[in-house]
């Protein structure tokens, strides 16, 4: 028969247990009993599943993209794993402003001032605009126009949408409602060509803004999506905007994710935001492209257009999380 541990080997099995305690995948024991003691307790992994299915589901219901909803919120469990609560808080009311500030770090990457960017630019400043067929992208290239006016800068519009029947027409009128100058080809012109031309024209007249419209180019179309590539190389813009709806929910993220690699975009208008204010287009857009929000298009008046405000947005997805 074996003779009894000695007490130091106690001891040892005693800091043993101990050590196990601490290095389990939970919090230790005298972490738990420590944070208890001053009125908190810590979050552990099992605490967080409710809440985070719940918060899944919110964002699933707002258009939020799969896999963007996923991703989000493996980072907010992440965080909270290990962090303490006060007593008198529920962990799914720590779990939902952090997922509020996760939200708004996403929606506000690459977030720039687009009014000071134009002021510091040289001028003229080339600005192009793409996305598909029918989500008021050449509205938007009015709206921003007027915007602009208002801000005291002139700007010409030029209708690189050359195979579009009605296109030059379409622009023409809103040219004419806001006594712009317009730049156009004839149908199955080349569209580089025509923003070239537009650049030129600003330069030779003292034109602050030169506002481009592209083709609605399919996603799905390589050969259009090759035409982007070129007005991209042949006029360099200083900036290209890429344009769908707030309503266009888990479509947004195929279509943003393919003009952003044909001719990497610097931000983002949502039209029809006054008939969809979810947001789940943006925080999708925003997250896959890793660009801005920069409009969003409330109307159909020429100044129906106001700038991004993410805090706003992820407080009306969440309901105002405090």
């Amino acid at each position: 028969m074996l003779p009894p541990p000695a007490e130091a080997d106690s001891d040892d099995a005693d800091d043993s247990e101990t050590d196990s305690d601490e290095s389990s995948s939970g919090p230790g024991t005298l972490k738990r009993a420590a944070a208890f003691a001053t009125g908190k307790v810590i979050i552990e992994e099992d605490d967080l599943e409710d809440p985070l299915w719940e918060l899944e589901m919110a964002l699933l219901e707002s258009d939020v993209e799969m896999s963007v909803a996923e991703e989000i919120l493996d980072t907010v469990e992440e965080t909270m794993i290990g962090e303490t609560r006060k007593q008198v808080e529920t962990t799914g009311e720590l779990v939902e402003r952090a997922l509020h500030d996760a939200l708004v770090d996403v929606i506000s990457v690459g977030q720039f001032d687009f009014d000071e960017r134009i002021a510091a630019a040289d001028k003229p400043i080339t600005i192009v605009f793409t996305g598909v067929n029918g989500v008021g992208k050449t509205t938007s290239i009015a709206k921003l126009s007027e915007y602009l006016a208002d801000r005291g800068y002139s700007s010409v519009m030029a209708n690189g949408d050359t195979y579009r029947a009605g296109a030059n027409e379409q622009l023409q009128q809103h040219a004419d409602n806001l006594d712009r100058k317009i730049i156009t080809h004839e149908q199955g012109g080349d569209p580089a060509a025509v923003i070239y031309d537009a650049v030129e024209y600003a330069e030779a007249n003292d034109v602050d803004v030169v506002l481009g419209d592209t083709a609605g180019r399919l996603h799905t179309s390589d050969d259009l999506m090759s035409q982007l590539e070129k007005i991209d190389r042949v006029v360099d813009p200083d900036m290209t905007l890429f344009v769908d709806e707030a309503v266009a929910g888990q479509d947004a993220v195929m279509r943003a994710q393919e003009f952003n690699d044909a001719a990497a975009i610097d931000g983002t208008i949502l039209t029809k935001a006054d008939v969809d204010a979810s947001g789940g287009a943006a925080i999708s857009i925003s997250y896959v492209t890793g660009k801005p929000i920069l409009f969003l298009g409330t109307g159909q008046e020429y100044d129906h257009i106001e700038p991004f405000d993410p805090e706003e947005l992820v407080d009306q997805l969440l309901g105002n999380v405090e």
